[in-house]
């Protein structure tokens, strides 16, 4: 392959897309949202009373406390009187410093519940979670999670970049910086949202060609921008600011690398992964290139796309072929 490295750690462009853009008004979308602090519930419960503080915690997060226990905390019924116990001791000092990071949320509940507004608006038919659902749990569980009636967030995985728990050996190991350093409180609307998506769309794309992959990576990140559109695009692509100002200013030559490669149309899981999932580099790129490069190029895609569609909904977005959509969008970037 050839290699095409890029300016990516000199890069100053303004990003102005959003200049003049006009959005909907939805002030009046009626949405319930109620938010509901698991972690603070769970760490008041009386050890010495086990059983019935569970019991108790169970009849207020009816539903939640079970998946909490047996698939976030990753116990059973005949090990809780263990495992439980010696959690809350290995995590009682994150969550002593829960308060004074997260206060009472109340900042990133309206930030979801404005994005819940617009999914909302778009998508009426689709059935909004009515509870945001706050816990601590491992670090190597989940960071948010979709359950049947709720939207649940895992505040271990959001307490900001430089926090030492990331920067153990064994945080290191499982989240390498180029991950952890999204672990920031600012992505949890960001994460709601992708999982929202996700739940509407399932992937469909794996063994696609790449330049299919990829459109369906930009469809969803479309969405996305619709979902929060005053949020940065740092936040939605997970990109550094100067990491996304290159993309821009390097339009073309990403595409070219892709072109020059012959990589459109490749459908092994070894060659696409390259481009398709998170990594702290592309190598083609060279040094200060994001990963997941296939994001960033079929979201211009797209965009290019729905310019020439102005009527297309976001439904008829999301249902579009994505090989026609790539025909269709004449995308070359000058």
């Amino acid at each position: 392959m050839k290699k095409l490295v890029l300016a990516f750690l000199i890069a100053a462009v303004l990003l102005s897309c959003k200049q003049g853009r006009k959005l909907p008004d939805v002030s009046g979308v009626t949405v319930n949202l109620v938010t509901y602090r698991f972690e603070k519930d769970f760490f008041a419960i009386d050890t010495l009373q086990l059983n019935a503080s569970l019991d108790a915690l169970n009849r207020k997060y009816p539903g939640f406390t079970r998946d909490f226990l047996f698939n976030i905390l990753g116990t059973t019924p005949d090990l809780a009187s263990r495992d439980v116990p010696a959690f809350l001791r290995s995590y009682q000092t994150i969550y002593a410093g829960n308060d004074l990071l997260f206060g009472n949320l109340q900042s990133i509940s309206n930030q979801v519940k404005e994005g819940f507004r617009y999914v909302h608006y778009y998508f009426p038919e689709y059935k909004l979670p009515g509870k945001l659902i706050t816990f601590i749990g491992p670090i190597d569980s989940y960071s948010c999670i979709l359950t049947q009636d709720a939207i649940a967030v895992g505040l271990q995985l959001f307490l900001g970049k430089d926090h030492p728990i990331y920067a153990s050996e064994q945080g290191q190991a499982m989240y390498p910086g180029f991950v952890s350093r999204r672990f920031d409180k600012a992505y949890i609307p960001v994460n709601v949202l992708r999982n929202i998506i996700d739940d509407m769309y399932p992937a469909q794309h794996p063994g696609k060609p790449l330049v299919e992959q990829m459109v369906e990576s930009g469809k969803k990140m479309y969405l996305l921008d619709q979902f929060l559109p005053e949020l940065p695009d740092t936040l939605k692509t997970g990109y550094s600011k100067a990491q996304l100002e290159a993309c821009y200013k390097n339009e073309r030559n990403i595409w070219s690398m892709f072109i020059q490669n012959e990589l459109l149309y490749k459908s092994d899981p070894q060659v696409t992964r390259d481009y398709m999932v998170d990594g702290p580099v592309t190598q083609l790129l060279g040094e200060g290139s994001p990963g997941n490069i296939g994001q960033f190029t079929g979201w211009q895609i797209v965009k290019k796309w729905m310019e020439k569609n102005k009527q297309a909904s976001l439904k008829d977005l999301m249902q579009k072929d994505p090989a026609q959509l790539f025909t269709e969008s004449k995308y070359k970037p000058s």
